[in-house]
């Protein structure tokens, strides 16, 4: 690694803004470009790179990099992207699955429209959840990560993954329950 990136990431460890705002304008726009090539959605590039850049904030105490910091933030970015076409893959054997139920029974369209609203409550009350709630309960739910491993790659104890869980199937619960009785 060059002496002035181990520099910059010094700063950045220590919290001085300017060097991680330095480093944001520098690699976005190029890491979103990157990104977009796995997900080919440029919303979603660009959310996915974003995310990779508040993880790298908020552990940049914790912060080491052996290669360059292009390397660590391209392979960062492609770690996310694999996770983000994993989950939609998740997601699209959901839809599979349920399409599947409904085909075999062959119910009316009523019921089927009934059964996709209901999806689409729980996936908007899904992305209503807290940023740190729903990004745990996703990692436990979609990729069935047990509460341990997700403790671990979150850098958060056992019982903060248990606790944000509990809170968002409680949330989900509420926020769904209400949506029904309301429609």
């Amino acid at each position: 690694m060059k002496k002035q990136e181990q520099e910059q990431l010094k700063l950045i460890r220590s919290g001085d803004h300017s060097a991680f705002r330095k480093i944001f304008e520098e690699f976005y726009a190029p890491l979103t470009v990157f990104a977009q090539k796995f997900v080919s959605d440029a919303d979603l590039a660009r959310e996915t790179v974003q995310d990779v850049f508040v993880n790298l904030y908020e552990k940049r105490s914790l912060l080491t990099i052996q290669t360059s910091l292009k390397s660590y933030l391209y392979q960062s970015v492609r770690n996310s992207c694999l996770n983000v076409i994993k989950k939609e893959k998740v997601h699209l054997s959901h839809h599979a699955e349920i399409s599947k139920m409904f085909s075999d029974n062959e119910p009316d369209w009523t019921e089927k429209m009934i059964e996709t609203e209901l999806e689409n409550m729980i996936y908007q009350a899904i992305r209503e959840l807290p940023v740190k709630c729903r990004q745990i309960y996703l990692l436990s739910r979609q990729q069935e990560i047990s509460n341990r491993e997700i403790a671990q790659k979150l850098n958060i104890s056992i019982r903060t993954v248990e606790t944000q869980i509990s809170k968002a199937l409680k949330i989900l619960r509420k926020k769904i329950d209400f949506s029904v009785r309301v429609t």
